[in-house]
């Protein structure tokens, strides 16, 4: 049973969104939202929490944040494209 109430405002095009992907899973809204949003949860504090490597990585990743940033046309490329879900609606 659950005790704690969670309660927000969506867009109508969000909340079909969301639907869409919880039928296509087998689970209700309310379940959907509520494991994406835990497992997004957990991945951000873990990331803030427990980074590991062993001492030859570790001096390589520092190595590269030192390393000046070089230019990636096909990252660049890839970040210009709208993700479908925030081009607006031409229909």
């Amino acid at each position: 049973m659950r005790d704690a109430a969670i309660n927000l405002r969506a867009r109508i095009e969000q909340r079909e969104l969301i639907d869409q992907a919880a039928s296509l899973t087998g689970k209700t809204r309310s379940d959907f939202m509520l494991e994406a949003a835990c497992e997004k949860a957990q991945s951000v504090l873990l990331d803030q929490v427990f980074f590991r490597l062993d001492e030859q990585r570790f001096q390589q990743f520092c190595q590269q944040l030192e390393a000046p940033v070089t230019a990636n046309p096909g990252l660049e490329r890839l970040l210009a494209v709208e993700a479908p879900w925030e081009t607006p609606d031409r229909s």
